[in-house]
């Protein structure tokens, strides 16, 4: 009986190992697929969606990061005592809460001064070409220096806030482990905020999904308003990842834009007269989320920001089915919104410098 169940069970392994032998071979002969995720980007046996071809990209996910360097620098964007006050953080006027902005004409910064310009979204910020309306930062390590010594803003200065961050030995030792240098440095600060801010995307939107050949992710009146979208020439400036923030355009291209002739616009960095009334264009990604819209906050409507650019960009008119379907099709632009679990930050000691009001 022993004998049986032996050659039973040798018969069965000698199966097992066959079949694995068979199917390893028949793969090494057989040509890679590339087989995408969803039915999107790239399809069964490696044929490619015509929507790859679209002129705005799904947003990407990656998880590479920095897990050490983006936690310090999560507690940096939300850390009040690199303002003067103690009280204003990189979150006051880019709420993670309302589309990475304050919602608001323009930010209150200290002292309750008002800012001469409207806040843009920090989400998706790592897809613009450059930072500030005008483009005066490079990066978002350069951009995020500049909040911290604006006299309007935050209102410290580079050496306080280092100073500030020094005197809290969490602080040392985080900066030690990831940088691995004894001391803080201005530097450092603006690269972790910028490695929490590159992760702060908003991919999944229902455009997105669209783009990846779910067709039933949006309806045939937001379709209809991405046609018009393209057609009307509203996509020459506003494509890629972000939908938008890759080049700078003179606000009124097709007639003078006269609501405000006092922001000089890139030309305050470049000192050339072809820039004057030129800005960095806006993303269009979660733009139900961040009005009031343009860089004078000149209106809270949508609807009215779609047929301003149509009047001094594209120098036409749009009837109000065309704009709802327009406004209908920018809707499907809003993605997963960063989920963040609010940080708890280390305490003040007395070697930390007191706040300021004044």
């Amino acid at each position: 009986m022993k004998k049986i169940k032996f050659t039973l069970i040798s018969c069965v392994l000698a199966l097992v190992v066959i079949n694995m032998v068979i199917l390893t071979v028949t793969a090494a002969d057989e040509p890679p697929r590339n087989i995408g995720y969803g039915r999107g980007g790239r399809m069964q046996g490696g044929a490619v969606s015509e929507r790859s071809k679209e002129p705005i990209q799904p947003i990407p996910v990656t998880f590479d990061y920095d897990t050490a360097k983006i936690e310090l620098g999560k507690k940096l964007f939300f850390e009040p005592r690199l303002s003067k006050s103690g009280w204003i953080t990189c979150n006051s006027c880019h709420n993670l809460s309302t589309g990475g902005v304050d919602n608001l004409p323009t930010s209150i910064g200290h002292k309750w001064l008002f800012g001469p310009i409207n806040s843009p979204t920090v989400l998706n910020a790592k897809f613009n070409l450059a930072q500030f309306w005008d483009g005066r930062a490079k990066d978002l390590k350069e951009q995020a220096k500049g909040p911290i010594a604006n006299p309007m803003e935050m209102a410290s200065n580079h050496e306080l806030a280092v100073d500030v961050l020094q005197s809290i030995p969490a602080y040392v030792q985080w900066f030690k482990e990831v940088y691995k240098e004894e001391n803080i440095t201005i530097d450092n600060v603006a690269d972790a905020i910028a490695a929490f801010e590159e992760t702060l995307t908003t991919p999944n939107s229902r455009f997105d999904w669209w783009l990846k050949d779910y067709d039933d992710k949006i309806t045939d009146a937001e379709m209809e308003g991405y046609d018009l979208f393209k057609n009307k020439g509203c996509i020459i400036c506003h494509n890629g990842f972000g939908v938008g923030g890759t080049s700078f355009q003179k606000f009124g291209v097709a007639k003078p834009y006269d609501k405000d002739t006092q922001t000089l616009g890139r030309y305050n960095v470049t000192k050339e007269e072809k820039d004057k009334y030129a800005f960095k264009v806006p993303l269009l990604r979660n733009i139900e989320l961040t009005a009031p819209y343009f860089h004078d906050a000149s209106t809270w409507s949508l609807s009215e920001a779609v047929k301003i650019m149509a009047e001094y960009q594209l120098g036409v008119t749009f009837n109000d089915n065309e704009t709802d379907k327009i406004v209908a099709f920018l809707r499907t632009l809003t993605g997963d919104q960063p989920s963040i679990l609010f940080p708890i930050l280390p305490p003040s000691n007395e070697n930390t410098p007191k706040p300021n009001r004044n």
